[in-house]
């Protein structure tokens, strides 16, 4: 399958600071690639050096048959970018948002108010188009912004965080129709910092920490190695932290962490035997609520492959979805 994009040894700095770090990557046609990273590993940069809002200090750029190194806007009716902040006007509707964005795409009246309309209802926005954009939730705000991005049906999809900030309600839904956006051929870019939202969407993943690439690879392959893996999720009545290297002693092979204040996760590659476990904690006088299996997941792979714990990513959600 051909490449729809192609970025080779990109490099950013920014007054001494390498934002960006030789960065390679394609992306094949009707894929949806994610960028997955902590805030300041180089995702929004990265983006914006493709999207032509930032020129690179070396490397190159390609967008299907377009040289976009040295003219950045080379592809411009191609792509649909979506930023992680709306760059649409408060004080417009969301129907004369619409139409002014596939206006400057050069599409005429009647087919812009028509594809405005079609958005509108594909969204569930029909309801609040005639409404000032400013009134808009921001999960609404950022289901038009994702509309605006494609209101000229462009086959190159640029999507800056899509979910950060957001509702569960409305993070799914925007999930959902990226999702669509995919199975209807779309070749989608998308930076997250959500390891969940880049295993359930994307085919492949490629990891960013401090402006480089770490790995490439396909989620299931990524996956792969993890499968054999046994993990033990125990919840506690209090603090899990000062039981960690009383089990690790009593239960040799036991990787053993606190994945939350009052929450421990087990890892072994053998089978783990919960009843000793339970035990062991409460004739020492912890109070176990509750004890499940779980299937390892990215997260464990990003942790293991780049260093960055987990906890970390988790402080960046939380953090963001205090600012909904």
């Amino acid at each position: 399958m051909s490449a729809a994009i192609q970025v080779a040894h990109l490099a950013k700095r920014f007054d001494g600071v390498t934002a960006v770090d030789d960065v390679s990557f394609d992306v094949a046609q009707g894929e949806l690639l994610g960028l997955l990273g902590p805030n300041g590993a180089g995702k929004t940069t990265t983006l914006n050096l493709l999207t032509g809002l930032a020129r690179p200090d070396s490397g190159s750029i390609r967008i299907e048959a377009h040289d976009c190194t040295r003219r950045p806007r080379a592809a411009q009716h191609l792509v649909g970018i979506v930023p992680d902040e709306s760059n649409l006007y408060e004080e417009l509707s969301g129907f004369d948002n619409l139409c002014f964005c596939a206006a400057l795409y050069g599409m005429r009246k009647r087919e812009r108010r028509e594809r405005a309309t079609e958005l509108l209802q594909a969204f569930g926005l029909t309801d609040a188009a005639h409404r000032k954009f400013e009134t808009y939730s921001k999960g609404m705000k950022r289901k038009l912004t994702l509309a605006a991005g494609i209101v000229h049906r462009p086959p190159i999809l640029f999507l800056d965080e899509p979910t950060t900030g957001i509702d569960v309600a409305a993070a799914r839904g925007i999930r959902q129709l990226v999702a669509e956006l995919h199975r209807g051929g779309t070749t989608i870019l998308l930076t997250t910092h959500y390891i969940e939202e880049a295993e359930r969407l994307c085919e492949r993943i490629v990891f960013l920490v401090r402006g480089r690439v770490v790995r490439i690879d396909t989620v299931h392959n990524l996956l792969l190695p993890e499968r054999g893996r046994q993990v033990l999720i125990v919840s506690l009545a209090d603090s899990a932290a000062p039981w960690c290297a009383q089990l690790a002693a009593a239960f040799p092979g036991l990787k053993v962490e606190a994945a939350a204040d009052a929450e421990l996760r087990l890892e072994s590659a053998a089978p783990i035997r919960v009843g000793p476990l339970v035990r062991f904690l409460e004739e020492r006088g912890a109070e176990v609520l509750e004890a499940r299996r779980a299937h390892p997941s990215l997260e464990d792979v990003f942790v293991r492959i780049t260093g960055v714990e987990a906890g970390e990513m988790r402080k960046e959600r939380e953090r963001a979805a205090a600012g909904a």
